[in-house]
């Protein structure tokens, strides 16, 4: 180990978890865990389950790289555990993790600093039976995009335009959270802006043939493309690049994340969300537009780790 690296002692990796993204964030942890044996980074493994505190307390290691997506690992729950114990780690602290994670929270905070996202209303679950769910269908222009409040990777989201379906959409939301949004639906194209250590890294415009983003296109389609360069112009990426630094921001988040844009019918970019732990496998996108930036995969996970110290 180089004088340089022993700076950072034990680093542990924590991944799997229990929430639903459990198996990509295994994926995420094996390909960090891979790119610190290759800095000579005296690391280990570990898949923390269910019992993630039982973990955190044998502190068997000096600091934390978080790939835990979802649930626990990236909703301020371990952040906060790890606070308490004073073991440092990567990515944002206890309040950025958690209103990052809250789609509604993160939505009210962007708007009070003048922040563009798409019109919304939140439920909760006790009040879905009094729902008349045509009238927020009429309010929201017609075409809806329904979430659970508090999951990732398009778990949960549907995409609906008739009060039958905006019903049965919002029951099977509810079956991931107790609070769920119903959010006027864009059809503009969306980007997403990876940052890593307060640098806003390249844009990344996503297509894909069924004009909604969900789950399917995300992790099975073999169709969906990623565009990087995006296509915008010189100061478009400019403007979308401190855009979604302001979003990042303004919600405290640290260290590095993913934030997820899109166009309306004007061309107007609108926030749709902070991934403050996103994907980390070689084909995820954040190291996808770090390789743009010029900055290889190690070396991105190498200057993620740096921002614990």
């Amino acid at each position: 180990m180089t004088t340089a690296n022993a700076q950072f002692g034990r680093v542990a990796v924590l991944c799997g978890g229990k929430s639903s993204e459990r198996e990509i964030s295994i994926e995420s942890g094996g390909a960090v865990y891979d790119a610190l044996t290759r800095l000579s980074i005296d690391s280990q493994l570990i898949d923390v389950g269910d019992n993630f505190l039982d973990v955190v307390f044998e502190k068997t290691f000096d600091r934390v790289f978080i790939a835990m997506h979802g649930s626990d690992g990236e909703d301020g729950s371990l952040q906060g555990a790890l606070k308490l114990l004073k073991i440092p780690f990567t990515g944002s602290k206890v309040l950025a993790s958690a209103l990052a994670m809250d789609k509604a929270r993160s939505k009210q905070v962007w708007r009070s600093h003048g922040l563009a996202t798409p019109d919304f209303i939140e439920i909760h679950l006790e009040s879905r039976k009094k729902q008349k769910w045509s009238k927020i269908l009429s309010h929201l222009g017609g075409g809806v995009i329904v979430k659970p409040c508090r999951e990732g990777s398009s778990i949960g989201i549907s995409s609906v335009d008739t009060a039958e379906a905006l019903e049965q959409a919002s029951s099977w939301a509810f079956d991931f959270d107790d609070r769920v949004i119903i959010e006027k639906k864009l059809t503009g194209q969306e980007y997403t802006v990876g940052i890593i250590a307060d640098q806003a890294l390249p844009s990344i415009c996503i297509k894909t043939d069924t004009g909604f983003y969900d789950f399917q296109s995300k992790y099975r389609s073999t169709t969906t493309r990623y565009l990087c360069p995006s296509g915008l112009s010189k100061s478009r990426e400019l403007a979308l690049q401190s855009f979604c630094y302001d979003a990042y921001t303004a919600l405290g988040c640290t260290g590095w994340g993913r934030v997820d844009v899109i166009t309306d019918d004007k061309g107007l970019f609108h926030l749709l969300e902070v991934n403050t732990v996103p994907g980390l496998t070689k084909s995820s996108l954040v190291p996808k537009a770090a390789e743009a930036a010029g900055i290889k995969f190690d070396d991105a996970v190498y200057r993620i780790l740096e921002t614990s110290l």
